[in-house]
């Protein structure tokens, strides 16, 4: 099962971590998992690269885990913001649409 486990801290989303693989189906040819790194890449590079941001990103591939986390304060927070509510949004739809596998908790 892909565990993603969502920051926020006094309504900001400071960013999140994702691990595991959903079991959807081989590695390779999984859609689910494929879905859910679309979504991390897709809100990395914009907070990142579109947006000038230094959000910390670690991958631990022996896990497997990649966590990113925002900076206390970012440029056009509120753009930063959007991204990341964004990012949840689309994964708790593949949570809603494949609850087997994939979980999804904000801490």
């Amino acid at each position: 099962m892909t565990k993603v486990e969502i920051f926020n801290h006094d309504g900001r989303i400071h960013g999140f971590s994702v691990s595991g693989h959903s079991g959807y189906a081989e590695e390779g040819s999984d859609i689910v998992c494929a879905a859910v790194s679309a979504a991390v890449t897709f809100a990395e590079c914009t907070i990142n690269d579109v947006l000038g941001n230094h959000a910390n990103t670690k991958v631990k591939e022996e896990e497997p885990r990649i966590t990113l986390t925002l900076p206390a304060a970012c440029d056009d927070e509120d753009a930063v913001q959007a991204v990341l509510t964004g990012f949840m949004l689309t994964v708790c739809s593949l949570r809603d649409n494949y609850p087997e596998y994939i979980e999804v908790m904000e801490v």
